[in-house]
């Protein structure tokens, strides 16, 4: 199982308790690009007005997007079937997720910080001008929790930080939603009562009814009625 397959199935198995998804706050799901642009369907309109401000707003400066891209992608690279988390815009949502939640500031900024530093002692070059295979070096080094050494625990902090945060853009995105495979709720196929029940009750349906409510291929019609409730379509 690669590293997608298995942050995947950490999704699955843990979406239901919230102990992957912690990085994103009720404002924050409309927050990628291609929700921006659509209407804000059930939102209030301070929660509008909110959205506007935060996304008039500037925090994190180009060169922290940039290497917050680049590390995003090594957290959740792309594969055959879907993209890299920043082709679904998981650097534009931490990028709203820092201005509407201040908490985070700190530790993004100063956790980007600490990931240079490093691999300037490394490497002698900030993070994102490193080749792929020292950025690979440096976050084996802080990704795994029981294995970090004391010195690292920042970075570890950090990283942790920011997978969780790439794994809640990413998985809230239209491309992640698709890549869980999660259709939402759906009505079932629905026939109406079995004849033989119908028949030993002694009842039938109305075909005026029978043809409105269980032909499936109505299944999307939304029924109307008049103002004495009698069904009208």
């Amino acid at each position: 199982m690669n590293r997608r397959d298995t942050l995947k199935s950490l999704i699955l198995g843990s979406v239901a308790t919230g102990l992957v998804l912690n990085g994103c706050s009720p404002n924050a799901s409309e927050a990628l690009p291609e929700l921006a642009k659509r209407p804000l369907y059930g939102r209030t309109p301070s929660e509008k007005l909110r959205d506007e401000e935060i996304y008039k707003e500037t925090f994190l400066n180009e060169e922290e997007l940039s290497t917050i891209a680049v590390l995003c992608d090594i957290i959740l690279p792309k594969n055959d079937a879907y993209g890299s988390a920043s082709e679904a815009g998981v650097k534009e949502f931490i990028d709203f997720i820092v201005k509407d939640m201040s908490y985070q500031q700190t530790p993004i900024r100063g956790g980007l910080m600490w990931l240079n530093n490093y691999s300037h002692k490394l490497y002698r070059q900030d993070f994102k001008d490193c080749s792929r295979k020292q950025q690979l070096t440096i976050c084996d080094q802080i990704a795994y929790p029981d294995k970090t050494k004391p010195a690292l625990k920042q970075g570890e902090k950090f990283f942790t930080r920011m997978r969780n945060l790439t794994l809640t853009g990413y998985f809230t995105s239209k491309m992640g939603i698709k890549d869980l495979g999660y259709k939402g709720n759906s009505p079932n196929v629905w026939d109406g009562v079995p004849q033989e029940v119908l028949d030993k009750h002694g009842l039938k349906y109305d075909k005026k009814w029978l043809a409105k409510c269980v032909d499936q291929d109505k299944r999307d019609n939304v029924a109307a009625w008049d103002e004495k409730g009698n069904l009208i379509s």
